[in-house]
């Protein structure tokens, strides 16, 4: 039993803590409101992934799936139409922190179909719907930031649509993302629109990049190494570079912040986009589980946690304010992937997780449309 509840002091350094899950076991069992109010929560983050693990074998969901059975719903539709509900519940019990924030918190995320990530048309258009369906102020939009997702993102956020921009892994994705925002204001400047009730948040992901790193450290220290001082190099940035990358990201931010442009949008009661600290379950159990916590507690941000996570923060999270901490570390240690006894090559793992995450959306997105039209093939028959 926890007595004393760390995530409480974590606002109090002007980061907001969000759960990264969504079932809907968690909303009729009252658990959710519950975790507001016990564990200090925030909002809320969903994926596809998080909705196959909800939806398959979950029988919570099989008298919605016969009810759109009998009213002859096609498979997409249907589960939207599952989806929606939780998103639309979820948002209802959010409403008291997103009113109380002042728009701040209080916001739940879904993700417009992985499917579309590289068709900006499309993404659009799916955002357009999706803000419109579900109906709620605080719902937030999902969208990758691919190439093709960020001028989605500046026409979204041009039509005052509150957006969540996933999988982001470089700094200068952040910095683009960042950028795609402040388009997308100014361009709602022009026609005259209110600025001041849009919100965003710039998902930065972290444990994906140690976990490839490493792996590339630890095959490289398998095959053997020249000397020992290359073996210690390599062991010096293992399991510190998704740290280190997300405080380079946000010395960044601070300076987008003082730009004269985004200054302007400021005086017209622009709401800063504020980076949320994405995958920060911590999958090496040789590291701390609220290492990706800990270390990134600073102003304007978000954590979004697993379950897990969440519960071992409000145990032995160590709160203080780190993220303008060790900030020439920072940039030394990503700087010395470049190093020929190092030579990670951080670019191209970048890209390689940025296509990966896709298919991670993409991957269970297909499987729980397979599982449902099994689940709708199978009450059919009953």
């Amino acid at each position: 039993m926890v007595t004393v509840n760390h995530i409480l002091e974590i606002k109090d350094y002007g980061q907001s803590i969000w759960m990264d899950n969504l079932a809907r076991d968690l909303i009729q069992s009252g658990e959710l409101k519950r975790m507001i109010e016990e564990r200090g929560l925030r909002g809320l983050t969903s994926n596809p992934a998080i909705f196959e693990k909800a939806i398959k074998g979950n029988k919570i969901y099989d008298a919605d799936i016969e009810a759109g059975i009998r009213a002859g719903k096609p498979l997409l539709e249907l589960y939207e139409s599952l989806i929606f509900d939780d998103i639309r519940n979820a948002c209802d019990i959010f409403l008291p922190v997103y009113e109380e924030s002042g728009g701040l918190d209080g916001y739940v995320s879904i993700e417009v179909p992985p499917n579309i990530a590289n068709d900006t048309e499309k993404t659009i258009q799916e955002a357009r719907r999706y803000y419109k369906e579900i109906g709620r102020p605080n719902v937030m939009i999902k969208i990758p930031g691919t190439s093709a997702g960020l001028p989605a993102v500046e026409a979204v956020i041009a039509d005052g649509i509150n957006v969540n921009v996933t999988l982001l892994f470089s700094v200068q994705s952040y910095v683009n993302t960042a950028w795609a925002y402040i388009r997308g204001l100014e361009k709602r400047v022009e026609k005259g629109e209110d600025i001041s009730k849009i919100a965003s948040v710039a998902s930065f992901f972290l444990s994906r990049i140690d976990s490839s790193i490493d792996a590339q450290i630890d095959e490289k220290l398998a095959k053997g190494v020249d000397t020992a001082e290359q073996e210690a190099k390599l062991r010096a940035v293992k399991g510190k570079i998704a740290i280190a990358n997300a405080k380079i990201a946000y010395q960044e931010y601070k300076t987008i912040i003082n730009d004269p442009r985004w200054l302007a949008l400021k005086e017209k009661g622009a709401n800063v986009q504020r980076l949320l600290w994405a995958s920060t379950g911590t999958k090496n159990p040789e590291y701390s589980d609220v290492m990706y916590v800990d270390e990134l507690v600073g102003p304007d941000t978000v954590n979004t946690l697993p379950p897990a996570t969440i519960e071992a923060c409000a145990d032995h999270c160590d709160v203080a304010s780190r993220i303008d901490t060790g900030v020439e570390e920072a940039y030394n240690l990503i700087e010395s992937l470049n190093d020929p006894d190092i030579n990670i090559n951080l670019a191209g793992v970048m890209t390689e997780l940025l296509e990966d995450g896709i298919a991670k959306f993409v991957q269970p997105f297909e499987a729980l449309m397979a599982s449902l039209q099994e689940k709708v093939d199978r009450l059919a028959a009953v």
